[in-house]
């Protein structure tokens, strides 16, 4: 029996909490290259979890390249990297190894940023250094010339009808979810499954369980719930639009339970097949929450957004953030002023959008022949359905050529879905062709390129 120790008290996953362990026996010597490891049913018993939580620990280490595995052949320790070593009882590791480059970002969230526009980003730092920052903390809704233009372009590109003194200035999306959890009333959070990572970890990390809706499915019920997260114009990381019926489907779903929709806005202006669909927000103000972000259209490190809250929750949502001092820096969003007000937001998204929408045909047609669509392309990545084992070659491929693609796997908690979530925004035109060519080349060597892309 492997020395491992579950806690089903902690907010990680007892998946994660099995590959940390795992890890650390390697690490510190207790397992070593070619031992072999339990098989999922006995260590799912030795441990007192189901065998899927050992399957999705098993899965992550296979991913890293921890461990390997063959049909029928069973799972065991892989070959060391050769960076890491075991050191005893210290359980210390040595300090990998720099790499000569880091890799180039093939994910769901690293936008194209077009290098024409430069002259607009200086001015905006330029009248940031001649402008006075106030005395003390500033006003906790976010500058007010910055809400006004929020709201303008919340009306003009979203159909969404705000005053300025409705927005609220964050530090991108997962603040502004921090911020609103603070003050729902207790309970789990519904959130689309496969969905988005970093909001199952704000949500887990303000100790509230999370509760999974099957993301192609229509909402229900939400009975019992305090809040849902969804992703509607764009859904994460599958890329459907939320048909109307399932829109207002999930508004009675949370009228009937009285909870609060979370609408993730991330990355709606950026569509190229149809004209951007109106946020969900638009259709009922009062039980739905708005978050916006500028790290798809600007710079992920900004670290810049928005929010649009129901009337009955700002008073303790200005209150949080008044008590919090949380609240983006006062230079980023004097800048942010600039950008929107002379255009520069406008010629990003637009540039951007002809980008994408020129890359997306040549993603579809080098993966099309070894994977299917999960769902329409839009935005700066694609989602395609495989077979794990295909889709962790790919992933190992295009990391050994300086690329990092995400393994939709990694979206998932209980759903059993299997592939490659493939961003076309992050690299150049050529960095991209290579990308394409290496993730062809580890997909056609797949054994048959076939299987479910469905299972476990």
């Amino acid at each position: 029996m492997l020395p491992l120790r579950l806690d089903r008290a902690s907010p990680s996953p007892l998946a994660s909490q099995l590959a940390d362990g795992v890890r650390r026996l390697i690490l510190d010597g207790v397992l070593s290259a070619g031992d072999r490891m339990p098989a999922t049913r006995r260590l799912a018993g030795d441990l007192g979890v189901s065998r899927a939580v050992v399957e999705r620990g098993y899965d992550q280490l296979l991913a890293e390249g921890w461990l390997a595995a063959r049909t029928g052949a069973g799972t065991w320790v892989a070959e060391g990297p050769g960076e890491w070593e075991a050191s005893g009882a210290t359980g210390r590791r040595r300090t990998p190894p720099r790499t000569e480059r880091p890799l180039v970002m093939m994910d769901a969230g690293t936008p194209w940023i077009d290098p024409r526009h430069q002259a607009v980003w200086r001015r905006a730092w330029r009248e940031v250094s001649a402008a006075t920052p106030p005395r003390g903390y500033d006003d906790p809704r976010g500058l007010a010339e910055l809400r006004h233009l929020v709201a303008e372009r919340l009306g003009r590109t979203r159909g969404l009808r705000v005053d300025a003194d409705e927005v609220r200035i964050t530090g991108g999306t997962g603040a502004g979810l921090r911020h609103l959890l603070a003050v729902l009333p207790a309970g789990p959070v519904a959130v689309e499954d496969p969905g988005y990572r970093a909001a199952v970890a704000v949500i887990r990390a303000a100790g509230r369980p999370v509760r999974d809706l099957p993301a192609l499915e229509p909402v229900a019920s939400l009975e019992g719930c305090a809040a849902s997260y969804l992703t509607p114009a764009h859904q994460h990381p599958l890329g459907r639009v939320m048909p109307a019926a399932d829109r207002l489907t999930a508004l009675a779903a949370a009228r009937a339970a009285g909870v609060v929709l979370v609408e993730d806005d991330y990355d709606s202006e950026f569509r190229y097949d149809v004209a951007p669909v109106p946020a969900l927000t638009s259709l009922d103000r009062e039980r739905v929450a708005y978050l916006g972000t500028a790290s798809k259209s600007i710079l992920p490190s900004l670290r810049l957004g928005w929010s649009v809250l129901p009337d009955d929750l700002l008073d303790a949502y200005d209150a949080h953030r008044r008590l919090t001092h949380d609240a983006p820096p006062w230079p980023v969003q004097r800048a942010m002023v600039t950008l929107l007000r002379d255009g520069y937001v406008d010629s990003v998204v637009r540039s951007a959008r002809q980008v994408y929408a020129e890359r997306a045909p040549r993603v579809v047609a080098a993966l099309e022949p070894f994977a299917e669509l999960a769902g329409p392309v839009a935005g700066m990545y694609s989602t395609w359905l495989l077979p794990h084992e295909g889709a962790v070659r790919a992933r190992r491929a295009a990391e050994r050529a300086g690329f990092r693609v995400n393994l939709l796997r990694d979206y998932c908690r209980s759903a059993r879905l299997s592939g490659l979530v493939v961003g076309f925004g992050g690299p150049t035109d050529a960095e991209l062709d290579r990308a394409l060519a290496v993730l062809v080349d580890a997909l056609a060597e797949s054994p048959g390129n076939e299987g479910d892309a469905t299972a476990v």
